[in-house]
């Protein structure tokens, strides 16, 4: 029967061992704001856009901004909720549409 190879671990190799955690990356939202300009169908067509949601789902967070005054999109890495957000601002101010999106901790 021949030899396996034997597998080395740090306490092994004469390294510390130590319990580590794994640290999730803290997670973001993307979240629209309500503002009396923006309309509704504006909002609804940059959810299902940016964020690939089905009209109804998109129509549900619109709806959320609008009676609420706040609505999640998307819960993301930092990076790309951040993206997301500035994505969508810009594409707003294209517009000539005041929506205030931001990306917040979760």
């Amino acid at each position: 029967m021949p030899d396996e190879p034997r597998r080395t671990g740090p306490e092994e190799q004469g390294d510390v061992a130590t319990a580590t955690r794994a640290r999730k990356a803290p997670r973001y939202m993307v979240v629209f704001h309500n503002d009396d300009y923006t309309t509704r169908d504006f909002v609804v067509h940059v959810l299902t856009r940016f964020f690939a949601l089905g009209e109804a789902e998109a129509t549900h967070i619109m709806l959320s901004v609008h009676h609420k005054g706040r609505g999640v999109a998307g819960v993301f890495g930092r990076d790309i909720a951040e993206t997301k957000a500035l994505q969508v601002t810009e594409y707003a101010q294209s517009h000539r549409m005041p929506l205030k999106v931001t990306a917040e901790p979760e």
